[in-house]
């Protein structure tokens, strides 16, 4: 009854790993799979499951359950539902348990489960032990249905994760009994049990003057309506919805002390530069917060936040606006004449080459270290385009596993930008058995055999240098074509500039870059000094 109430409630994918307590629920999607009432994807790895799931629903918007058995199985989804809990994704965790009398007393693969994830779910909820019973049926289809609400931020809240903790008792597999499996005595007219209505809170406007020199910083998470914008500067990482209306090489601009505002507008969650949080921190500037239209808290890490709201319709000054389209107009061409020279970092260039090839309608997973931010610091935004990150806690975990979900749910061209880090550190992403859904998905990995973003950071200083290869470049001789041939995807290794065009992607396919890591620091230096010679340049004009 539980996976026919899923599917009641909209689920059109799920997501197993194997197990024996959690029997009851794979017979059940199996079932419901061969039905057509939802897609299955089994896996054997519960942490590449829950990444998979995840996925799925950052790109549908729908809720997916990974569905695992008792004991460290379900501990493995933790990265998982904290990522979903930070980046407002409706995952469903279904993880089976042992009877309640079973547990504390020594019986195998058995934990406390209850509350396992704290407060990282938006609600954890302990089923009652399956008997059948009519009255029981009515009391799980009610909880399936609040988890679904809950995990789908109905009544207004914050999407997320959510943990239902099912106990099975024996048997767990059929048998002659009749009343196993139990009959499904759902509505009749196909409906979930309990209907949920959403609702969203009014909010009032930003008390902010609409006609000051206003900069709009965007990240993860909702946008506003472009058109409230009024030709603001927009500065917009490429997981934002804004990213397509976003100045080129606006986050090369944010340190021009004549380039500051008056005040700033936030939307989303902006965490890739640092200059941000700067100029987040600057007592002259007053900061405003857009709010999530989700229920969402806003982002305001050095508390400079004066006042959350929805965005009025903004009309800055034209001299204003016209002063940092000039500013990037004279940054881009220094950037691009920059990334066509020598000693450029390989990731910068990958990333302006990839983003201006792909064809329209393309969807680009970006991973969480250097890339989103190589994308974000060289490539020429697009509109026309699908970009997502797992940015909500940033981690590396199961990047592969959320490109291959993501892929899955997204009608067109798929492509991931990934580092080689990322790649080897969700290998068993890349296992995808005989009998299920595969994705075209094109991985574009630059191998730079390391840790690249901390080339860049402090921990890249010349005075680490003694250190700094083996505990943060963390240097690694894995072949990626024998990797890629041990699951079974294609290989293309890329020597030299890309292809004009990645082509479509039919099959896994990893397109391997490779590039060099010790002239990542300067590279960059050097393309920051080209960009504020030719900026100083044009702030020099009357």
């Amino acid at each position: 009854m539980v996976v026919d109430e899923l599917a009641r409630a909209g689920v059109t994918d799920a997501v197993l790993c194997a197990g024996s307590r959690n029997a009851p629920l794979a017979f059940a999607l199996h079932a419901a799979d061969a039905a057509g009432l939802l897609r299955l994807h089994v896996r054997i790895d519960e942490r590449a499951a829950g990444f998979l799931a995840l996925g799925l629903a950052l790109r549908s918007g729908r809720p997916v359950p990974v569905v695992t058995t008792s004991g460290t199985a379900v501990a493995n989804l933790h990265p998982a539902v904290l990522e979903a809990s930070h980046s407002g994704v409706p995952l469903l965790v279904l993880s089976a348990d042992r009877p309640p009398e079973l547990i504390g007393i020594g019986a195998s693969q058995t934990i406390d489960q209850t509350g396992l994830f704290g407060p990282a779910v938006r609600l954890a909820a302990t089923m009652s032990v399956a008997t059948g019973a009519a009255g029981q049926q009515a009391r799980w289809r009610s909880t399936v249905d609040r988890a679904v609400a809950a995990a789908t931020g109905a009544r207004g809240a914050l999407p997320g994760p959510v943990q239902l903790n099912l106990p099975f008792s024996e048997p767990l597999v059929p048998d002659a009994d009749p009343a196993w499996p139990e009959p499904l005595t759902g509505r009749a007219d196909g409906a979930p049990w309990t209907a949920v209505e959403r609702s969203r809170p009014d909010v009032p406007p930003l008390p902010l003057d609409p006609a000051a020199p206003t900069l709009v910083l965007a990240g993860s998470g909702p946008g506003v309506h472009p058109a409230l914008l009024g030709g603001c500067p927009l500065v917009a990482e490429p997981s934002s919805p804004l990213w397509g209306h976003a100045l080129r090489a606006a986050p090369w601009l944010l340190d021009e002390p004549w380039l500051r505002p008056a005040q700033v507008v936030v939307v989303g969650r902006p965490t890739l530069h640092r200059q941000v949080q700067r100029l987040l921190a600057d007592p002259d500037v007053a900061v405003y917060a857009a709010a999530d239209p989700r229920g969402g808290q806003w982002t305001d890490v050095p508390a400079s936040v004066r006042a959350v709201g929805s965005v009025p319709p903004l009309a800055p000054p034209g001299d204003w606006v016209d002063r940092w389209k000039a500013a990037d107009a004279a940054a881009a061409a220094a950037l691009d004449e920059a990334l066509g020279g020598p000693g450029v970092p390989g990731g910068l260039r990958l990333a302006r080459e990839l983003v201006a090839a792909l064809p329209a309608g393309a969807q680009l997973v970006l991973g969480s270290s250097n890339p989103v931010r190589d994308v974000s610091l060289a490539a020429v935004p697009r509109g026309d385009l699908t970009v997502l990150s797992n940015r909500g806690v940033a981690g590396i975990d199961g990047t592969v596993s959320t490109a291959v979900g993501a892929a899955l749910a997204h009608p067109g061209p798929a492509y991931a930008l990934i580092g080689d880090l990322t790649l080897l550190h969700d290998t068993t992403g890349l296992l995808i058995g005989p009998e299920e859904p595969r994705p075209d998905l094109t991985l574009v990995v630059l191998n730079d055999s390391g840790g690249g973003i901390f080339s860049v950071l402090e921990q890249g200083a010349p005075e680490h240098a003694r250190s700094f290869e083996r505990i943060f470049g963390t240097p690694h001789t894995t072949d990626l074509r024998a990797l890629a041939a041990a699951f079974g995807a294609e290989h293309v290794l890329v020597d030299g500039p890309l292809p004009v065009r990645p082509g479509p992607t039919r099959g896994l396919r990893l397109l391997e870059v490779r590039a060099e890591r010790r002239t990542l620091r300067d590279g960059h230096a050097a393309l920051r000094a080209a960009v504020r010679t030719a900026v100083a340049s044009v702030s020099r004009e009357p």
